[in-house]
């Protein structure tokens, strides 16, 4: 049987590492699913979603040199039907609470100046950090040039 990239097998798991499974093929031919390409959600270790001597469905990635396989479980069944792919949070990612939606504010009467809209307060808060980092960047200069001077004499 004659393999091509992009087609559905069903194959026996045959060995398991860290880095992924070795399934056989029809044929006698084996290919690797990489950990990677074992499921849609995270995998820390690989024997917790297959086992040795379990058959299961791959979809051919691609045909390297000397034979290589490469394999994929999760692309031969349908992925979960969501918007987004299921991420990981990132522990060293600030999250700050969640805003109350905004509202529109009313139109402003003749005379009367409209109050800042959330771009307005962004930019106002952009403006501000701004001015305090140019002045530590000023500080700083400031302080190496005295320091460089002290060295000087």
């Amino acid at each position: 049987m004659e393999l091509a990239v992009g087609q559905v097998l069903e194959g026996t798991v045959t060995g398991i590492t860290k880095f992924g499974a070795f399934v056989s093929l029809e044929g006698g031919k084996s290919g690797l699913v990489h950990i990677s390409e074992v499921a849609n959600t995270f995998v820390n270790d690989v024997h917790d979603h297959v086992q040795i001597g379990q058959k299961v469905k791959v979809k051919v990635l691609s045909l390297g040199e000397a034979g290589k396989i490469n394999l994929s479980i999760k692309r031969a069944v349908e992925a979960p039907r969501q918007n987004q792919p299921p991420r990981r949070p990132n522990p060293n990612s600030y999250q700050s609470a969640p805003r109350p939606a905004q509202q529109s504010a009313p139109a402003p009467v003749q005379g009367q100046v409209a109050a800042p809209t959330g771009n307005q307060d962004f930019e106002d808060r952009l403006k501000r950090f701004m001015q305090e980092s140019d002045s530590r960047i000023a500080d700083n200069r400031m302080y190496s040039e005295r320091k460089q001077r002290s060295r000087r004499r």
